[in-house]
């Protein structure tokens, strides 16, 4: 019995400890999928899957509550896989290392797979549970949520019985979500031309390291750097003056999560290089003092490295370099309706450089269409000034706030007869399935909760042990709530 699996309430961590046990990054949900398939046969439950690997598992009312709304319980299988550099975890193969730290849990030098692995417990507590009252139950555990929200693309309409549907992927306790941002990737490309290096050059990696990083919607608006922008200021306020010529550059793992290091390999005059160190000493320190407040642990580091034949033509590096560093990033705008929200925001989450292209990975998030639209127009001048190719993918629409919800009403109610206080409702500018979810399901009412969750998306993340009792105590509640179907 692992330490995390004897906390209160003892169900819900049991559950989570076995998702911690199974590698289930996205697009490596199948072992997770299995388990969860499998226990669900041996309860006598029903259960499938669609064509695009989401898990519907269908339980039916306890005694007397047959006549209820039916509620859709909801998660998603996959995590984001982030790790601290000489952390050794292979997230397709290793197990989370989760452990209790005060008055939370976190993992071993990775992200932890709280989000959306503590809600997926719960869902999977109820459906396995005897002894909690609900009416007519499905829970929905979709696939690749993190990386495209594959599942909640796929679910057609047809499989869903239920009237109800709560969200449980929310990363605060005590606030009520009933809307979120929509989004859309980008990508601005380059087509790598290289040259042969010039003689008597000296081969080097500048390295940004140690930042924060986080989640591109729910800490895009703390101030934390990206390690992408920061290394294409300093080569475009430096590269000319150095004779710097390119070689490679990498950055950031997703494109929603805050890049926490980026690093670029160069080639330069061995007579430059003295200059090169002062230089990255220099920005070092202007960084530390002008970002010291949120990121406390910047570091630059300066390697030699073999020798290469190839460097980027003079023209590529121009181009790429004006072009990451021109590139908006962060907050565009924030929300004139909802106090404290960001209403539009871009992540510049990748920087690659495979198949012959140079690319720069981006994620729009937007409350309003308008918003969104205003951030691909920028991206397409970006794009248009610097000669590159740009593709948009992926675009899921926003979860637009029902006023007149009658679950959020009803939630409200439950909360207060607990606590005593009502709850926040909320819109956030991270990414819910619950919008895509409204296109085969029109008429479903949606809210979302949770558990506290700080610093998903980076290895820091870490779930409130005392937070966890109280959504579970929350779902338990509503469940019983539920009323009767007209």
């Amino acid at each position: 019995m692992s330490e995390i699996s004897q906390l209160t309430p003892q169900i819900i961590w049991h559950y989570f400890d076995k998702i911690c046990s199974i590698p289930h990054p996205s697009y490596h949900e199948e072992q997770l999928a299995h388990y969860i398939v499998e226990q669900a046969k041996e309860k006598g439950l029903e259960v499938r899957r669609d064509k695009v690997g989401n898990i519907i598992i269908k339980k039916a009312a306890t005694a007397g509550m047959e006549n209820r709304r039916g509620v859709v319980l909801q998660a998603h299988l996959d995590m984001v896989p982030q790790k601290n550099e000489g952390t050794d975890h292979d997230f397709t193969q290793d197990p989370i290392q989760a452990y209790v730290d005060g008055d939370w849990v976190t993992a071993k030098g990775t992200t932890l797979g709280a989000d959306n692995g503590m809600g997926m417990a719960a869902c999977l507590a109820v459906a396995f549970s005897d002894d909690i009252e609900h009416g007519p139950l499905e829970v929905l555990l979709t696939m690749n949520e993190e990386a495209g929200m594959d599942g909640a693309f796929g679910l057609e309409a047809g499989w869903l019985e239920g009237d109800v549907l709560l969200n449980t992927d929310s990363e605060q306790e005590g606030e009520i979500y009933m809307g979120c941002a929509g989004g859309i990737d980008a990508e601005l490309s380059f087509v790598h031309e290289t040259e042969s290096a010039p003689a008597d050059q000296a081969f080097l990696t500048l390295t940004v390291k140690g930042l924060k990083g986080g989640h591109s919607g729910c800490d895009i608006h703390t101030g934390r750097a990206n390690a992408n922008k920061l290394l294409a200021h300093f080569l475009f306020e430096n590269g000319p003056a150095l004779d710097i010529k390119l070689i490679d550059f990498k950055g950031g793992t997703l494109r929603n999560a805050i890049p926490r290091e980026a690093k670029v390999t160069m080639a330069l005059p061995q007579a430059n290089v003295e200059q090169l160190h002062h230089l990255v000493k220099q920005y070092e320190s202007t960084w530390q003092e002008t970002l010291g407040k949120v990121e406390t642990s910047l570091v630059c580091l300066l390697e030699e490295v073999e020798a290469t034949e190839q460097v980027w033509t003079p023209a590529l590096q121009q181009r790429f370099i004006a072009a990451l560093h021109a590139c908006p990033n962060g907050v565009i705008r924030m929300s004139d309706d909802i106090q404290g929200v960001v209403e539009t925001s871009l992540n510049v989450g990748v920087i690659s450089v495979e198949e012959g292209k140079v690319n720069i990975l981006c994620l729009v998030r937007s409350l309003i269409d308008a918003g969104r639209e205003h951030v691909e127009s920028l991206l397409k001048a970006t794009a248009q000034l610097s000669d590159a190719e740009i593709s948009f993918s992926g675009a899921y629409p926003g979860w637009k706030p029902n006023p007149d919800s009658e679950i959020m009403a009803l939630f409200r109610e439950t909360y207060e007869g607990i606590y005593g206080r009502l709850p926040n409702i909320m819109v956030i500018h991270a990414g819910l399935e619950c919008g895509l979810f409204k296109k085969p399901y029109p008429d479903m009412d949606m809210i979302s909760f949770g558990p506290t969750i700080k610093f998903p998306h980076s290895p820091d993340e870490k779930v409130e042990i005392a937070s966890v009792g109280l959504f579970w105590e929350q779902m338990i509640a509503i469940l019983k709530a539920i009323p009767v179907k007209q």
